[in-house]
């Protein structure tokens, strides 16, 4: 089967996905053992947007929006959609349309390695994009393409029904096996930094917190006054 619609992904339930994104990125990325990130190829067209949702994923052809469409069926309420081509492409293959119809299912946001148009359209909508591109260049629909199969977005494989995890640090996935773990470690996390947090508003500094005095005289880092570097 070289082209492929899968129609019963699971999903993961979605008071984890709320609270995924509660979490927001850099703290699940960081409780998960800061694996799963998709790099900075992929970046928010707009500001102050936290998501999370399950994954439905398109593989398209460059240039080509077929399977794009396809996969607009397959979504349902609380997905993300995440695209990606089988050899790079930034054309425009996502706009104001495309949106109107994922809002209509439910779906919380889209993440392509591609490009997007209807820029002022999408922000006035409100609709998330985390995208590879701004690019008017538009898109044909000839070849066919899969959708609900693993892609690699900056290196890091999305399957579907993973949890996609995005805000204006970047996007991450939480594979859907692992996210009552990855939940648990960032509660643990937050708890963590807001007694950290207590300590730096009274005054306390993080060189002490962390104990990393010790570790920058191992280093060969020297205090020295002005004068004693000015001196040599």
């Amino acid at each position: 089967m070289n082209h492929v619609v899968v129609t019963d992904v699971p999903r993961p339930p979605a008071e984890d996905l709320d609270e995924l994104a509660g979490f927001g990125v850099a703290t699940v990325h960081e409780a998960m053992g800061r694996i799963g990130l998709v790099g900075t190829s992929v970046l928010p067209l707009q500001q102050g947007a936290r998501i999370a949702g399950s994954a439905v994923t398109a593989l398209c052809w460059p240039g080509d929006n077929l399977m794009i469409h396809a996969a607009v069926e397959q979504c349902l309420p609380g997905d993300v959609l995440v695209v990606t081509t089988v050899s790079p492409s930034l054309d425009g293959s996502f706009g104001e349309l495309l949106a109107t119809a994922l809002v209509q299912r439910g779906v919380r946001a889209l993440v392509t390695t591609g490009g997007v148009r209807d820029v002022v359209d999408l922000r006035e909508m409100g609709f998330p994009v985390w995208s590879g591109a701004q690019n008017a260049q538009g898109t044909v629909k000839a070849t066919p393409g899969s959708v609900n199969v693993p892609i690699t977005v900056g290196g890091t494989v999305i399957r579907p029904g993973d949890a996609v995890v995005a805000d204006d640090d970047g996007v991450l996935c939480v594979p859907r096996a692992g996210i009552g773990e990855a939940l648990a470690a960032s509660r643990a996390r937050v708890e963590k930094e807001a007694v950290a947090r207590e300590a730096y508003q009274r005054g306390e500094l993080s060189l002490d917190r962390n104990k990393l005095r010790g570790l920058l005289d191992d280093l060969g880092v020297r205090y020295v006054t002005a004068a004693e570097h000015d001196a040599g």
